[in-house]
């Protein structure tokens, strides 16, 4: 762990710390400036003046949600944020410094919240105005009238202000979850926070981040990801430098899910993203059923998290294949890409590979994100084959045997030797140790996609054939 690791980790324990206090503060305006200020605070800690970057596309991503009209704003707010996160990570280009590590974080869920404010803004318009062409008899009314809220009226005239203190909130500023607009305001303008079991939720996540934290130092200590690029390892035996792939994506899957459970625990002691359960609350999106009348009794709801859960390691390592295993990752940020890519985007025969591409430009341009993420695109398509040709209603003691090479298969494939091109980040270090394990996970991948289309293409004559 480096200097900014330290300070990183040091400033989401504070985050977290923080929430206790401004759960106290009364006055919901002053709270709303104290989280702002203290967002601001703590991104300059990690970032220096390179926090410019971030509050200079903060304040051009909200002019053109306030400021174009709600049937454009979102496609031009998601190409100035995007266009930006572009500028922004190749600073050296223009003769500028590369900005730190921590700083890269902040930037990307700066980008998904102010673009999301715009779709949000967008979608809400839309609503509106299919509802005033019903009430006007120039459309045809649907079976039941377009449910309108109050926030999509209020959603049409937010304020740069209003979006500029969303986007610099402590409360997720470091490393997310991504939270709608939505639930930012609720925070603010409902009771729920003080009724919810904050601290009972943030103690029992600290006590699996404390473990995942373990395990990484564990394993990095005694397999660094170094030693994979050292002459040294060359000279090992095939088998072990094959196996190698495990602890290091390992050392990985064990820093994300440290991150992501501090990053959690700073909603939690805060009361961030409590909603009761009667409302039905899911991750990213926040509550699908009328919720804003339980205000009345809160203190006598139960409440539950989901909104801000970002990960759930247990399905993440116990799934089957890799497409649930996505489901499970990163889940608030998947949920933003199939709301605002993958539904939005037209064609739906390009839209998986349109959004894992996004995805991949999202988390940077160095080849081991393309690597990764446009690998386990394909992985995906050859793991739907075989899917549909061994049947899902085989039972019993196959159905155990074939589960478990697909989980195998997930795991040394998807996960991990997809997962070590993502860590080895530029093309000769990828190169390198792929060339060391003779890129057997190419080799494999190709040989399942190759088999896989010819049995597809026997079964299918079999049964026509049968007709």
């Amino acid at each position: 762990m480096n200097f900014d690791d330290i300070i990183y980790v040091l400033c989401l324990l504070s985050c977290v710390g923080a929430g206790k206090y401004v759960r106290k503060i009364e006055d919901e305006s002053q709270r709303k400036l104290i989280c702002t200020l203290f967002g601001l605070v703590v991104a300059f800690i990690v970032s220096g003046w390179h926090v410019l970057h971030c509050v200079i596309s903060a304040l051009l991503g909200a002019l053109a949600v306030v400021y174009v009209h709600p049937s454009k704003t979102h496609l031009i707010t998601f190409v100035i944020m995007f266009a930006y996160l572009a500028f922004f990570r190749l600073a050296h280009v223009f003769g500028f410094a590369n900005p730190p590590g921590p700083t890269n974080m902040i930037q990307m869920v700066l980008t998904l919240k102010v673009s999301g404010v715009a779709f949000e803004k967008a979608s809400s318009w839309k609503k509106l105005k299919q509802r005033e062409q019903e009430l006007s008899g120039t459309k045809t009314a649907e079976k039941e009238l377009i449910e309108i809220s109050d926030y999509d009226v209020e959603l049409q005239s937010v304020d740069i202000f209003e979006i500029f203190q969303y986007s610099f909130n402590y409360i997720g500023v470091l490393t997310g979850p991504y939270y709608r607009y939505r639930t930012y305001r609720d925070y603010f303008e409902t009771p729920f926070k003080y009724y919810a079991p904050c601290v009972e939720t943030t103690v029992e996540n600290l006590k699996y981040a404390a473990i995942y934290s373990v395990i990484y130092a564990t394993v990095d200590y005694m397999w660094p990801l170094s030693y994979a690029l050292s002459p040294e390892f060359n000279e090992r035996s095939f088998i072990y430098r094959f196996w190698y792939i495990w602890p290091a994506f390992l050392i990985f899957r064990m820093r994300i899910y440290t991150g992501l459970c501090l990053s959690e625990c700073v909603c939690n002691m805060a009361g961030f993203g409590a909603y009761p359960e009667e409302s039905d609350a899911t991750n990213g999106e926040g509550p699908r059923k009328q919720y804003l009348h339980l205000k009345r009794d809160a203190d006598k709801r139960s409440y539950n998290f989901n909104t801000i859960v970002n990960i759930r390691v247990r399905e993440v390592e116990t799934c089957f294949t890799l497409r649930e295993g996505m489901k499970h990752w990163n889940i608030c940020v998947q949920y933003w890409l199939a709301v605002n890519i993958y539904r939005q985007f037209p064609s739906k025969k390009y839209r998986t590979g349109v959004t894992l591409l996004c995805s991949a430009y999202w988390h940077g341009f160095r080849p081991g994100h393309y690597f990764c993420l446009l690998g386990a695109a394909c992985y995906v398509t050859v793991e739907d084959i075989w899917q549909k040709l061994v049947g899902k209603e085989t039972t019993g003691l196959k159905r155990l045997i074939i589960d478990g090479m697909f989980w195998f298969a997930k795991s040394c494939i998807g996960y991990n030797y997809l997962g070590t091109a993502f860590m080895l980040v530029s093309f000769s270090n990828i190169w390198s140790f792929y060339s060391s394990i003779y890129h057997v996970g190419y080799i494999g991948w190709f040989l399942m996609l190759a088999s896989g289309l010819v049995l597809t293409k026997r079964k299918t004559a079999i049964s026509i054939k049968q007709k």
